[in-house]
């Protein structure tokens, strides 16, 4: 599914249920003509992404049951409809799962970033387990592969799920830092008895973090991006926290982007020779460009 698709199918589904949860009797074939689709995609809708609600029908008409009536929010719509439209994204959606996310604790477990997704299949287990030791604050151990050993956690705080570009990671707070770990790599997994004090704060860095390098220590790299491919930064952010400082009178831009590690830069600047060019900090440049050499001379 691409994003276009995959974007109108989210509208369409949060619309119907912004309408359901208005209270509305809806014509399945009035929704077809509204959203320029076939009366059996509405259908389709109703008697399959929405079986998890308790909708109810009389004649041709859907609506909600009342005793639930105006108690979805805004987020939980556009969250259902997101998870309803991308069912296979999430490892453990089963009914009991898009039931769950109208409680507001569930929103605080997973974040995700990107529509593509690797496929754990097998994991389904551990990846309910995380997500009910996240809403319920409770510390967990597990193993984690790494260099080809496992090697141990103890006491960790589990605070998000997090997908990027495809990628699921568990965020977690091991004594004084937050780590990212990829999920696929955890095993042994433990869920401890003890509940940890939430911190807020994290939430917050972790929904204004454009990637999964989480550092306290930042740098800032500045770029300059040709008018030959300035639309593209216009657009939308390709380089995690990007930010436009300047345009250029030749339609170029000179960006900035914060980063924990170099790598959240360098694979947008290779992708894009000779477009991009790393103007601060001095020296990222030239080393970029003596990589390139060697791996061009091998």
């Amino acid at each position: 599914m691409n994003t276009t698709s995959h974007d109108t199918i989210v509208y369409r589904l949060a619309q119907v249920l912004i309408k359901l949860n208005r209270g509305e009797k809806l014509d399945p074939q009035q929704l077809a003509d509204e959203f320029g689709v076939t009366l059996r995609t509405i259908q389709r809708d109703l008697n399959e992404r929405y079986a998890y609600l308790p909708i109810q029908r009389e004649g041709k008409r859907y609506f909600i049951d009342p005793a639930f009536l105006g108690k979805l929010t805004i987020r939980d719509i556009e969250r259902f409809a997101s998870l309803a439209g991308v069912r296979g994204l999430f490892p453990s959606l089963s009914d009991d799962f898009l039931r769950d996310i109208f409680d507001a604790r569930m929103q605080s477990a997973l974040l995700v970033k990107g529509h593509h997704y690797e496929d754990i299949s097998g994991k389904e287990g551990l990846f309910r387990k995380l997500e009910d030791a996240i809403i319920a604050r409770r510390r967990i151990d597990f193993d984690y592969l790494k260099a080809e050993a496992a090697k141990p956690y103890a006491e960790v705080e589990p605070y998000r799920l997090v997908n990027h570009n495809g990628i699921w990671y568990l965020v977690g707070k091991d004594g004084d830092r937050l780590k990212t770990f990829a999920f696929a790599k955890v095993s042994n997994l433990r869920v401890l008895e003890h509940e940890f004090e939430h911190d807020p704060a994290i939430d917050r860095t972790l929904e204004n973090e454009d990637g999964i390098w989480l550092s306290e220590d930042r740098k800032e790299i500045v770029l300059k991006i040709s008018s030959e491919v300035a639309g593209y930064f216009r657009r939308r952010k390709l380089i995690a926290n990007q930010v436009i400082e300047k345009e250029l009178e030749d339609g170029g831009l000179i960006v900035s982007a914060r980063v924990g590690h170099p790598n959240q830069v360098l694979p947008i600047v290779r992708y894009w020779i000779p477009h991009l060019r790393i103007i601060s900090p001095e020296g990222l440049q030239v080393e970029m460009e003596r990589e390139i050499h060697i791996y061009l001379e091998h």
